[in-house]
């Protein structure tokens, strides 16, 4: 029995699931998996698509690795159960999870702790929208659904007809949607592990925006690690990061995403609880530009489960 082995005892990693991003979450998990494995402790892949809940105490796990994302993984839903189950799992608790995951609410906590997030409006699809008044007040705008990770449903739009285009089909994934003042400027993504917060990632994309095809397909996205800051700047960013991670209730591990405008200011986009764990993905980047490899970083964020 190997030391990780004695000390986490049996793991199940949550892959899969129900969401919009079920392809990703497989792909995350099946990495996590291979790295605890490669490490030898005991861990078994689960996926709640396939098998129910209740099944991890038949099982006999000892603790759970959440790699699930968007609804279902990542909202609060699968903590809660876990913790009725009195299973310690990875990441945020069931209130930052859904936090984290509601887009609205978290700009309105950004908004009224005075952290810097860009102008927005909310639309409700039972009450109907202005495109036109909306373009007038922002001029170019992005429109996200509430409850969406992995740029699902989401689509820029600078006319009243692209907006209402996009607007009908956000409300396909949710029935509120965000629309967000346009930023043009340079995307960043920061990640905390426990209290620490690792290097920044600047994301370079021709594709308008970091979407989808951006992240998970695209040959031609760049990723500059640590970003090309300075050090005031940096830890400026940083320090903003942590201020939203926890201003949710996050913990565990986790990222934040910001932007930065022309005239050089930041601003807060979003916290991802359960960001992605593929090859692609940014955490271990940020981990890997601080020394850590994949493998140590995923005993790390397990770790935090003892």
């Amino acid at each position: 029995m190997t030391q990780l082995n004695a000390q986490f005892g049996k793991v199940a990693v949550l892959l899969g699931g129900h969401s919009a991003e079920r392809d990703v979450s497989l792909r995350s998990g099946q990495a996590v998996l291979n790295a605890l494995q490669n490490q030898g402790v005991d861990a078994i892949a689960f996926d709640p698509q396939v098998r129910p809940l209740w099944e991890l105490n038949a099982l006999e796990v000892d603790r759970v690795f959440i790699a699930l994302h968007g609804r279902g993984g990542e909202d609060g839903t699968v903590q809660g159960a876990l913790e009725f189950m009195n299973l310690p799992y990875t990441g945020s608790n069931v209130l930052g999870s859904a936090l984290a995951m509601d887009k609205i609410r978290c700009k309105h906590l950004f908004k009224s702790a005075g952290l810097s997030t860009a102008p927005y409006a909310v639309v409700d699809a039972k009450k109907g929208f202005d495109a036109e008044a909306l373009i007038k007040q922002f001029n170019k705008v992005m429109v996200k659904p509430s409850h969406e990770g992995s740029s699902i449903g989401m689509a820029q739009a600078s006319t009243a007809q692209e907006l209402e285009a996009a607007l009908t089909n956000a409300f396909q994934f949710d029935s509120q949607v965000l629309v967000e003042q346009w930023i043009t400027g340079r995307e960043f993504t920061i990640t905390v592990i426990a209290d620490e917060v690792l290097p920044v990632i600047e994301m370079t994309t021709p594709n308008g925006f970091y979407d989808y095809q951006a992240k998970y397909q695209a040959t031609t996205t760049q990723y500059h690690c640590p970003a090309d800051l300075s050090a005031a700047a940096t830890q400026q960013l940083q320090a903003m990061a942590l201020d939203a991670f926890n201003l949710v209730g996050a913990s565990g591990w986790g990222r934040v995403d910001a932007m930065q405008d022309e005239q050089g200011h930041f601003y807060l986009l979003e916290v991802n609880t359960v960001p992605g764990m593929t090859e692609k993905s940014l955490v271990p980047m940020a981990a890997k530009a601080n020394g850590a490899s994949f493998e140590q970083l995923v005993v790390r964020i397990l770790e935090q489960t003892l």
